[in-house]
C-alpha cells in the first residue's frame, strides 16, 4: 500500500540537527544553517516547535508554532536583512 503517488516527495523540508549553536534545515538538495545569533527566536524553544516546519512554496519556510517565516535568501544571507525580530523577554 502506498500513501503517496509514485515519485511524489512527501517531505520537502526537515530540521536535521539542533545544537547549542543553531538549527540545520534540509530543503530538497541543500542544507541551511540558522545560528541563534542571527535567528534568536529558535533559542530556548521546545524541540517540537522547531521540528514543526512547513514549506508553503519553494524556498519559503514557515514554523506555525513560532509564527516565523523565512526564505532561502534570508537564511543564506542574514547580513542583507539587518532588521531582526527581537524575542520579548519576560518581565
Amino acid at each position: 500500500m502506498s500513501l503517496s503517488a509514485p515519485g511524489t516527495d512527501t517531505s520537502q523540508v526537515e530540521v536535521t540537527h539542533i545544537s547549542s549553536h543553531g538549527v540545520w534545515l534540509l530543503a530538497r538538495d541543500h542544507e541551511l544553517f540558522m545560528s541563534y545569533e542571527e535567528f534568536p527566536w529558535f533559542r530556548d524553544v521546545a524541540v517540537g516547535k522547531i521540528l514543526n516546519v512547513e514549506e508553503p512554496s519553494p524556498g519559503h519556510y514557515y514554523w506555525p508554532d513560532l509564527d516565523v517565516d523565512l526564505s532561502d535568501e534570508i537564511i543564506s544571507h542574514p547580513e542583507r536583512f539587518p532588521m531582526k525580530a527581537r524575542r520579548s523577554e519576560p518581565h
